[in-house]
C-alpha cells in the first residue's frame, strides 16, 4: 500500500463516553452459555441481548462525522450522503469511543457507487495535545455494492495506537478525480485506547467468543463491534448473532443500515 503524508487541521482532545451496557441479562447467565472459543466455528443460537443507548460527550466535547451529509460537487452521486461510520454518536455526529486493541478494526456503511466513484481513502493521525503526528493513510478501491465494510491498519508497531494519544481517523470517498480533494464525501471519528485490565480478560475469556458482551458492559465500543461483526460475517444464518448485531446499531440510531450485509474486509497488512 501507498503511504502519503496528509496534513489535516488539529483537532481538540476530547472526552471519554459511556458506551452500551447490557440491561436485562445479568453477566453471569450469559457466562453460563459459554461457546466454542474459536470465532471461526459455529455459534449456537441462545437468548438475545439487549443493549442501551451509550450516554453522549457533554457541550462542548469535539466532535466528528458519522454521515457523510451533502458533498460540493453536484456531479457526485446522490447516494454518496448515506456513507456512515458505525460509530457512537448525535445524529449525524460522531465522538469518542475506546479500544483495547493496538490496531483496532474501523466500521463502515458504504452505498453503491458507480465504476468512476470507487476510489477511496483511510487516514489515521495522533493527538497529544501538542499537535497532529500522521500515523497512516492508505487508498482503498471499493466493490460498488452497497454494504458494510470493514478497515484494519497494518499490524505493524508504527501503526499501533498507545494509550496517552487519542487519535483521529477520517475515511474519504471520491468522487471522480482523488485529486481533487473538494469532491469527496468522508466520515471522520475518534478512537483512544485503554489498557487491558486483569479484570476484563478474565471476562472476555469467559465470554468467547461472544467478547462483545464484556466489551460492551466495559464500554469498549470498537473492539465490541469488531467481535460482533466477525461472528455474523463467519455465521451469517445465526439468528442471535444477527438479533445482537440489529440491537447494537439500533442502540447508537444506525437504525437505516442496521441490517445491511457485511460485504468486504480490507487487512491492510502491507
Amino acid at each position: 500500500m501507498i503511504k502519503k503524508k496528509l496534513l489535516i487541521p488539529i483537532i481538540q482532545s476530547v472526552c471519554t463516553i459511556p458506551l452500551l451496557i447490557i440491561s436485562t441479562t445479568s453477566y453471569l447467565e450469559l457466562v453460563q452459555a459459554q461457546l466454542p472459543n474459536s470465532t471461526q466455528s459455529p455459534v449456537k443460537n441462545s437468548h438475545f441481548q439487549s443493549f442501551q443507548q451509550p450516554k453522549l460527550p457533554r457541550n462542548g466535547a469535539p466532535t466528528g462525522r458519522r454521515r457523510a451529509g451533502a458533498g460540493r460537487n453536484p456531479e457526485c452521486p446522490v447516494s454518496l450522503k448515506r456513507l456512515t461510520a458505525l460509530v457512537p454518536g448525535d445524529g449525524g455526529k460522531s465522538v469518542l469511543a475506546l479500544t483495547v486493541a493496538e490496531n483496532p478494526t474501523f466500521w463502515f456503511y458504504v452505498p453503491q457507487v458507480p465504476e468512476t466513484v470507487r476510489f477511496a481513502e483511510f487516514v489515521l493521525q495522533a493527538q497529544d495535545g501538542k499537535g497532529v503526528e500522521n500515523v497512516y493513510r492508505t487508498p482503498l478501491t471499493l466493490s460498488g455494492k452497497s454494504g458494510i465494510i470493514s478497515i484494519t491498519p497494518p499490524a505493524q508497531p508504527q501503526y499501533f495506537l498507545k494509550t496517552d494519544k487519542k487519535y483521529h481517523w477520517y475515511f474519504h470517498i471520491y468522487c471522480n478525480d482523488p485529486q481533487k480533494t473538494s469532491d469527496n464525501f468522508y466520515v471522520d471519528g475518534f478512537v483512544q485506547r485503554q489498557v487491558l485490565t486483569q479484570a476484563l480478560d478474565n471476562q472476555l475469556k469467559a465470554a468467547k467468543p461472544r467478547e462483545y458482551i464484556a466489551y460492551s458492559t466495559n464500554n469498549i465500543w470498537y473492539d465490541a463491534v469488531t467481535n460482533l461483526g466477525q461472528l455474523r460475517r463467519t455465521n451469517p444464518q445465526n439468528t442471535a448473532i444477527n438479533q445482537d448485531w440489529v440491537d447494537l446499531l439500533n442502540a447508537i440510531g444506525l437504525q437505516d443500515i442496521a441490517k445491511e450485509a457485511i460485504i468486504q474486509h480490507y487487512n491492510l497488512e502491507n
